[in-house]
């Protein structure tokens, strides 16, 4: 009996500490609350069926995929006379060699003005909505318009550029094979480079065959750093899902002048908010943030564990310092470069030239 009377006193004891807990839980404040658990709250299995890639690529409705329009497209994008000094094309700020990112802080655009933002990739924006770092244009055939007609970044008047494809026959023929009823157009311009971008969607990766169910896929310190990302460093709060964003805008602490997102939603919170980029290839796409401020992966890291660098009211939650040692940021900086899938060339198109028969 005193045995029996000794084990119920340590299962009443137990039961009062946790009792204590909740207790302490419930009267602490709501940021302490919000603090991520150490321990995981699901296990690995579960949170790789988070990150399953998509089967298909999403076009909108009104702007269907034909391969006609795709060709055209990348033509379009690769073409520097879009620009108005025919010097600039798009992909002058989106490389393929580069995961369609240029590796420079900020792009230099039309008669060598610098950009005000860095160039982000290019990489599955099929299934994004608010484009931009600002997300100031909806889907991408709503971008287009937007860089080539600033002066900064290619400068061409839309009137100009229709007239200068129209005077090129391989791209009056170009438009008539994809883009029947209405030919060259500026809508039309948009919708044929949208529906190229949409089919820019990045390559299985490492981590894609690791959650597949191959683990030697990925290393034993990538393995660690998915389960910091998800748990004690807190970063699928904003970068969740296959491509790893929840494609909202958020102020993530830096010291920059730049407002964002608050010039195109009256919010308080959107003050200094730009979007959550995308981490497939990220180990491509330096350097990093909306400004091209972070030269590295480990800095990027290193800037939210100490909580960012400004305090504003807007700055968002998730936003803290986490305490992560030297040795779980080298973990989970593993496990971001596990998103880069193998490189492959790119064809670059031939592009139609000027016709030297003109009638």
């Amino acid at each position: 009996m005193q045995k029996n009377s000794g084990t119920l006193t340590g299962r009443f004891a137990a039961i009062s500490a946790v009792a204590l807990a909740l207790v302490a839980a419930i009267a602490a404040p709501a940021s302490a609350q919000n603090l991520p658990l150490q321990k995981p709250w699901k296990t690995i299995a579960e949170y790789k069926k988070d990150y399953v890639r998509p089967t298909k690529v999403p076009y909108l409705a009104e702007n269907p995929y034909t391969p006609e329009k795709e060709r055209l497209g990348q033509m379009l994008f690769f073409d520097p006379r879009l620009s108005g000094s025919n010097a600039v094309a798009c992909a002058n700020c989106h490389l393929p060699g580069m995961a369609w990112t240029d590796g420079v802080a900020k792009s230099v655009g039309e008669k060598g003005a610098i950009h005000v933002r860095n160039a982000p990739t290019l990489f599955n924006l099929a299934w994004t909505e608010q484009t931009a770092w600002d997300g100031r244009t909806e889907y991408l055939e709503g971008h287009v318009k937007g860089p080539i007609g600033n002066p900064r970044v290619m400068g061409q008047p839309a009137d100009q550029l229709i007239a200068e494809l129209g005077a090129i026959g391989g791209y009056r023929d170009a438009f008539k094979a994809a883009f029947p009823k209405d030919g060259i157009t500026m809508d039309n311009v948009m919708r044929a480079i949208a529906v190229f971008e949409r089919g820019l969607v990045s390559g299985e990766a490492p981590f894609d065959h690791w959650i597949k169910g191959n683990e030697k896929a990925i290393s034993e310190s990538a393995k660690r750093g998915f389960m910091l990302f998800n748990t004690k460093a807190d970063c699928a709060a904003c970068h969740s899902g296959w491509s790893f964003t929840d494609q909202s805008f958020y102020d993530i602490g830096l010291s920059d002048a730049d407002e964002g997102r608050i010039k195109i939603i009256k919010l308080a919170s959107m003050n200094h908010a730009f979007k959550t980029p995308t981490l497939r290839e990220i180990g491509r796409t330096a350097p990093y943030m909306h400004d091209g401020s972070i030269a590295n992966l480990t800095k990027v890291v290193e800037h939210y564990n100490r909580g960012g660098d400004v305090k504003r009211e807007s700055v968002s939650e998730h936003v803290r310092p986490l305490n992560l040692t030297k040795a779980e940021i080298g973990d989970i900086v593993d496990f971001l470069l596990s998103l880069d899938a193998p490189d492959k060339p790119y064809p670059v198109p031939s592009l139609p030239m000027v016709d030297h028969k003109a009638p």
